[in-house]
C-alpha cells in the first residue's frame, strides 16, 4: 500500500532525531523536558502579535502567560518592579538584536563595543543596525579585557557608549562583570551609556552562582537576554528579553490593524513558546532552577575531575557548567556533536547530562588517543 501521507518517512525521521538527540555534549540545549499535557494547544493558532502588556484585537494569544514569564525573570534579575518590560522572543539572536536596537534608539550617535568572545549574532546584528563598532580584546579565559575596554573608551569619550557584555561566552562560559564595566564608564566620565547583557545560557542560573558575578539590573545592566531552550528546555527555540519600561516608550508605535503597540522585532510571535516556558517555571520555581544549576555544576566538576585523573587537560571558569579540553578528533567531534573553536573543544553539562554519558565520552576520548598531554591554556 502506498504511503500517501508519508507516515514511514515521518517515523524514520523521528527515530533518527531521537538517536542523535541522545548523543550530544557540545551544545547548550536541555533535553529533560516534558510538555505532553500541552499537546492540545498545538491545535490552536496561538499568535502573540503585538505588545504583551497591551490589549489586542487578536485574542488567540497567551499574552497573560507571557507577562507572568517577564515578571518572573524581572524578579530573578533584580529589575525595578515598577519599571520593567520585555517579551518572549524567537531566541537569543533576536533578544540581542532588540537590546542593541533599543540602545541605538536611545543613543543614535553612540559607539558600540563588544568583545572577541561575543556570540556570533552580535556582529550580524550590528551590521543589520548599521552602527559603528569596536571589538575589545578578551582575556585568556574568554572574559572581556577590562583594560583594553578602558583604553578604547578614552579614545571616544565624546560619544555615548553602548557595551555588550556576555554572561556565559559560547566556548568557555566566561562571564563579564557588569559592575566593573559601569565603574570604567564612570571613570571615563561617559554618562550617556547603555549596557546590554547577553546571558543566553547562564542568565537563568546566574543568581545562584557563588560568589556572585555581577551581571543583572542591580549591577548596572539596561537589558538582559536569556534563552528558553537552553538551561530551561523547550521543543521550540525561544528567548526572553528584559529591559526597562521607560526605554520601551522610545520605540512604541500604535498599529490600528492589530489594536496594539508595535514594540517587538517580529510581528507575529510564537505564543506556544510562552506556554512551554511558563509550564517549566510553574513546575520548577526558583528553587527548581537552583537545584538544576547545582546538579549541572556537580556534573561539570565530576567531568573535569575524571578527565584530569586520566591525564587529559580540562578547565572551567568559576561557576561554569562548561568544561574546556584540547581539540578532539573529527570522529569524536561528529559522534558527540562537540563544538570546537581554534584548539579547544568544550563539553556542556546541561541538567540532563548524566555520569553514564560522561563516562562513555571519556572512555571514547581515552581510546581515541589523539589528545596529547598539556598543562597550558590553549588560545584563551
Amino acid at each position: 500500500m502506498r504511503d500517501i501521507f508519508g507516515e514511514k518517512k515521518l517515523q524514520n525521521l523521528k527515530e533518527k532525531l531521537s538517536q542523535v538527540r541522545n548523543k550530544f555534549l557540545g551544545y547548550p540545549v536541555s533535553k529533560d523536558f516534558d510538555y505532553e499535557e500541552l499537546n492540545p494547544f498545538l491545535k490552536l493558532p496561538i499568535n502573540n502579535i503585538g505588545d504583551p502588556f497591551e490589549d489586542s484585537t487578536y485574542k488567540v494569544n497567551t499574552h497573560d502567560v507571557e507577562r507572568k514569564i517577564i515578571r518572573f525573570f524581572a524578579r530573578l534579575l533584580n529589575a525595578d518592579l515598577e519599571n520593567y518590560w520585555g517579551y518572549v522572543t524567537n531566541g537569543g539572536s533576536e533578544s540581542n538584536l532588540f537590546g542593541l536596537y533599543l540602545a541605538r534608539e536611545l543613543y543614535p550617535n553612540a559607539m558600540f563595543y563588544y568583545s572577541e568572545s561575543t556570540h556570533y549574532s552580535v556582529k550580524k546584528n550590528i551590521h543589520l543596525l548599521n552602527v559603528p563598532s569596536i571589538t575589545i580584546r578578551t582575556q585568556k579565559n574568554g572574559e572581556i579585557d577590562y583594560k583594553d575596554l578602558e583604553n578604547t573608551l578614552k579614545l571616544n569619550r565624546d560619544r555615548p557608549a553602548i557595551i555588550l557584555t556576555t554572561f556565559g561566552t559560547t566556548m568557555t562560559e566566561a562571564k563579564d562583570d557588569v559592575s566593573r564595566v559601569r565603574k570604567i564608564l564612570k571613570k571615563a566620565a561617559i554618562y550617556d551609556s547603555y549596557i546590554h547583557c547577553d546571558a543566553a545560557l547562564a542568565g537563568a542560573y546566574g543568581s545562584f552562582i557563588q560568589p556572585k558575578i555581577p551581571f543583572d539590573f542591580a549591577d548596572g545592566a539596561d537589558s538582559i537576554s536569556i534563552s528558553g531552550h537552553k538551561f530551561i528546555g523547550s521543543p521550540i527555540p525561544c528567548g526572553v528579553i528584559i529591559t526597562k519600561r521607560s526605554y520601551r516608550e522610545r520605540i512604541a508605535k500604535q498599529i490600528s490593524y492589530i489594536g496594539s503597540l508595535d514594540t517587538t522585532i517580529s510581528g507575529s510571535r510564537n505564543g506556544h513558546s510562552s506556554l512551554f516556558l511558563w509550564h517549566a517555571i510553574k513546575k520548577l520555581g526558583v528553587s527548581g532552577f537552583q537545584s538544576r544549576y547545582h546538579r549541572s555544576l556537580e556534573m561539570a566538576e565530576y567531568c573535569k575531575k575524571e578527565l584530569l585523573n586520566r591525564g587529559i587537560y580540562a578547565w572551567s571558569n568559576p561557576g561554569a557548567i562548561t568544561i574546556v579540553i584540547p581539540k578532539t578528533s573529527e570522529r569524536l567531534k561528529t559522534k558527540w556533536q562537540l563544538a570546537t573553536e581554534l584548539n579547544n573543544t568544550h563539553i556542556i553539562c546541561m541538567p540532563n547530562v548524566t555520569k553514564k554519558q560522561i563516562n562513555k565520552f571519556i572512555k571514547d576520548l581515552v581510546e581515541d588517543n589523539t589528545i596529547k598531554p598539556t598543562n597550558t591554556l590553549l588560545n584563551y
